[in-house]
């Protein structure tokens, strides 16, 4: 008998002992993804929420092969090209306040690496000593690589495994009540001369839960921070480009942090793309005749053609579609599609911001039964903890929205029926 052939790759967030074999994916268009066997499933993710304006956006596809004809890649230690030069004005443009200043990467962890590092080089450049630790958010998530898992949960997270190899940060819940924000402001007070920043998701804690907070929550963490002499990280890369419902969501508190992250829907969801971008005062603190103050940190592919060229496009999408409107419409689907759910047994809560819908449940179910039947439905949804979720391209038909929301629904039932 023929040995069945061996499985060379290692996927993401898997039990490999276990798993079930992947989906094979052959083409994409739109909200949808085409699998080997000729199914077409309506996504509900848009690819771990990167596909801002859908699959294969022709304008997007067009920049991306205008690029790769005349230089698909070139290094940017002393190089430099125009569609880097182009996006990095853009950004500094629609970003708020004085962030102007752009160090492009090609993830969303490296970035966040970047932001951690850039905060403590910064005290180190001004002769302080000492600022070696980071105040993160319990719930929150910043992404996979070590310094970015050491601010994520300690506890509920999913790299908690690791605490013993991970930096020790300090942890505080969000002020989202009186007393947490004197607990917040207590700890910045008892630990401010050991901190180089503090670090938040705005508005959503993304992977670590889907955990909604309103602005005010936000503005809080900001003037806090900024009252104790901390520079402020935003880390806007789940929730950056129209996500929230504004295009970035620190817009909705009125804040400027001193850095902010942005990958995922940067690139429209095309190619690997991320961005530091911190402000004046903070890359100030860089410029010197030492050539040891300057910013130690090169990706090798940094700032990549290709992947400038994609972002290009994808900003000129949001210039010239409605995207912020078809989030507003999509929250509103969403809510009124998902309220069915509030209140059923097995249901904690029904959440809803801009371009995201959350159904939380009060325990964990099978997940692995739960995927199926959606796969069952047409769609493409991936429960994770004990919520499932919605986050949609943004140029998602309603027929396909409603579809997505049905399947969500019957499934959430079928679940919680007792």
């Amino acid at each position: 008998m023929t040995p069945p052939p061996k499985n060379h790759l290692w996927r993401p967030y898997t039990q490999m002992k276990t798993a079930a074999p992947p989906l094979a994916a052959v083409r994409t268009d739109g909200a949808r993804i085409v699998l080997a066997d000729g199914r077409e499933l309506v996504d509900g993710i848009a690819s771990w929420w990167t596909a801002a304006h859908g699959y294969n956006h022709p304008h997007i596809r067009a920049a991306v092969a205008a690029q790769l004809e005349a230089m698909p890649h070139v290094m940017f230690g002393g190089l430099t090209h125009a569609p880097a030069e182009a996006l990095a004005a853009r950004l500094a443009a629609l970003l708020p306040g004085d962030l102007d200043h752009v160090f492009f990467s090609d993830s969303g962890s490296v970035a966040v690496e970047v932001a951690l590092k850039m905060a403590l080089q910064l005290w180190l450049n001004r002769g302080v000593a000492g600022r070696t630790r980071f105040l993160a958010f319990r719930g929150g998530y910043h992404g996979d690589t070590l310094g970015a898992m050491s601010v994520c949960d300690p506890e509920e997270g999913m790299h908690r495994r690791f605490g013993a190899a991970l930096p020790t940060q300090v942890f505080c819940d969000l002020p989202t009540s009186p007393d947490r924000v004197a607990a917040l402001d207590a700890c910045l007070a008892e630990q401010a001369k050991t901190l180089a920043a503090v670090i938040v998701e705005p508005l959503v804690q993304g992977a670590g839960g889907m955990r909604m907070h309103p602005p005010a929550v936000l503005a809080t963490v900001a003037r806090l921070a900024k009252a104790h002499g901390l520079p402020l990280i935003v880390d806007e890369i789940f929730t950056g480009f129209g996500r929230t419902g504004t295009l970035f969501a620190c817009e909705q508190a009125g804040i400027v942090p001193d850095i902010l992250c942005l990958s995922k829907a940067l690139t429209g969801g095309t190619m690997a793309l991320a961005a530091t971008v911190a402000t004046g005062a903070v890359f100030a603190s860089f410029l010197s005749d030492d050539p040891a103050a300057a910013l130690m940190h090169g990706p090798t592919f940094m700032a990549n053609p290709l992947a400038c060229a994609a972002a290009n496009a994808s900003l000129d999408l949001f210039e010239t579609e409605p995207r912020l409107a078809q989030a507003q419409a999509i929250g509103e689907r969403l809510a009124a599609g998902l309220e069915p759910l509030r209140g059923r047994p097995g249901v904690a809560d029904i959440r809803v911001l801009g371009a995201i819908g959350v159904v939380h449940w009060e325990t964990v179910p099978n997940l692995a039964a739960v995927k199926s039947r959606f796969l069952e439905r047409g769609v493409w949804v991936r429960p994770f903890g004990d919520i499932v979720y919605l986050t949609p391209a943004l140029t998602i038909t309603e027929p396909d929205l409603d579809r997505l929301i049905a399947a969500v629904v019957a499934v959430v039932t079928e679940v919680t029926r007792r």
